[in-house]
C-alpha cells in the first residue's frame, strides 16, 4: 500500500479506502461478521482510512464499526464519516445547522464508540444555510477536540471557494478533503470541482470508481439490468448515473482493452484513477473479503502509458462550451508555468 497526502494538511492517506456502505446494507451488503472480516483484511494490507456516513443502514454501519474499534489501535487509523441527510424523525434532522451538525456528530462519536472523528464531511450542500454558521460549527467541533478535520462531500464548486475563504476569514483551516464520484464513467467533476480543490490546496477522493460494478466487466453482454444483480438491487440510484449508452459504451470498450492488455477490467479503471495525481484516496467498497482483496491487488497492478492514454480516449466526456473554452484558456496560460501542483505522493 502506498500513502498520499490529504491536501496541504500534512495529514496521510492510504491510496485506497475502505468505503463502509455495504456494512449492514439489506439485501446487497454483509452482515456485521464478514464486515469486521474486511476491516480486518484492509488494515492488514496497510491500509488507514474507514469511511462511513450516520446514514448508512440507517446508523447501523457506524454500529458495526464500533463494535470493531476495540480491535484497533485508534491512532493508526483515520476514521471518517458524514452529516446532512435526514436522520430520525426531528423537524431540525436534516442539513447542516448548527443544531444538525452537533446533534449528528455526537450521534455518531457514540456509535463508532471513539472519542473524536478523524474527517467529518458535510455529505452535501445546504443551500439555507449560510457559510457563517456552517464554518463556525464545525470550528466549533474541532476545538473541542471531536472532530480534527472538517471535509465536503458532492459541494458543488462555487460552495467549495466560498466555505474556504469563510474558514479563511476565520482563520481557520477549512476542508482538508472533498469526496465525489469520479470514474471513467462520469468524469464530470474535471468541469470545475477538481480545479477548485486543488486551487484550494483540498485533498480529493473520489467514491464508485467502478461505476457501481458497471466497470467490472461482467454486464459486458448485458442488454437489460439483470435480475437479481447489485445494479438490480440498486437502480433506482446506479442505474440513471450508469447504465446509460454512455455508460454502457465505456464498460464495453474498457473490456476490449482488457482483453488486449491481459489485466482485468476493474484494476484498469482503478489503476486509472490512481494515475491521476490530484486524486489522495480511492474509496473501495466491499460484500466480502474476497472483493476487497480484488481490489486491494490493484496496488500491485503495473499499466503502461499507453494503456492509460487508451483508457483517457475511450473515457473523453463530452464538453460544453464553457468547458472546453476554459480548458483551451487554461492550456495557453499552463505554459508559463502551473502555479497548483497536484498531489504530492510519499
Amino acid at each position: 500500500m502506498k500513502y498520499r497526502y490529504l491536501g496541504k494538511s500534512g495529514l496521510v492517506a492510504s491510496e485506497l479506502t475502505l468505503g463502509t456502505m455495504t456494512f449492514g446494507a439489506g439485501g446487497w451488503g454483509c452482515d456485521s461478521a464478514e464486515s469486521h472480516r474486511i476491516i480486518a483484511a484492509y488494515l492488514a494490507a496497510g491500509g488507514n482510512m474507514i469511511d462511513a456516513a450516520d446514514v448508512y443502514a440507517k446508523g447501523e454501519t457506524e454500529n458495526i464499526i464500533g463494535a470493531y474499534m476495540p480491535n484497533i489501535k485508534r491512532e493508526d487509523v483515520l476514521l471518517a464519516t458524514k452529516c446532512n441527510f435526514p436522520f430520525g424523525t426531528s423537524k431540525n434532522g436534516v442539513g447542516s445547522s448548527r443544531k444538525h451538525i452537533i446533534t449528528s456528530c455526537e450521534g455518531s462519536l457514540k456509535r463508532l464508540k471513539t472519542d473524536y472523528i478523524d474527517i467529518y464531511y458535510l455529505h452535501r450542500s445546504d443551500p439555507t444555510v449560510p457559510p457563517e454558521e456552517i464554518m463556525e460549527t464545525l470550528d466549533i467541533l474541532v476545538k473541542q477536540a471531536k472532530i480534527l478535520y472538517p471535509a465536503c462531500s458532492n459541494l458543488p464548486a462555487w460552495r467549495i471557494v466560498l466555505d474556504h475563504a469563510e474558514a479563511r476569514r476565520r482563520n481557520t483551516s477549512g476542508f482538508v478533503c472533498g469526496q465525489y464520484m469520479y470514474n471513467l464513467v462520469d468524469r464530470s467533476c474535471e468541469q470545475e470541482i477538481i480545479p477548485a480543490m486543488v486551487h484550494e490546496g483540498i485533498g480529493f477522493l473520489c467514491w464508485s470508481p467502478l461505476a457501481g460494478g458497471l466497470l467490472t466487466g461482467k454486464y459486458y453482454d448485458a442488454k437489460e439490468i439483470p435480475q437479481g444483480s447489485r445494479f438490480e438491487l440498486r437502480k433506482s440510484l446506479d442505474g440513471p448515473r450508469f447504465w446509460t449508452e454512455r455508460g454502457l459504451r465505456v464498460s464495453r470498450a474498457l473490456v476490449d482493452v482488457s482483453r488486449e492488455c491481459g489485466i482485468a477490467p476493474a484494476k484498469l479503471a482503478l489503476a486509472w484513477l490512481q494515475s491521476k495525481p490530484y486524486i489522495s484516496s480511492i474509496i473501495i467498497g466491499a460484500r466480502s473479503v474476497e472483493q476487497l482483496q480484488e481490489s486491494l491487488s490493484v496496488v500491485e497492478t503495473a499499466v503502461s502509458k499507453d494503456v492509460l492514454d487508451a483508457l483517457d480516449a475511450l473515457s473523453a466526456p463530452d464538453k460544453n462550451y464553457l468547458w472546453s473554452f476554459n480548458e483551451e484558456s487554461n492550456e495557453q496560460f499552463a505554459k508559463r508555468g502551473n502555479p497548483f501542483p497536484g498531489t504530492i505522493i510519499c
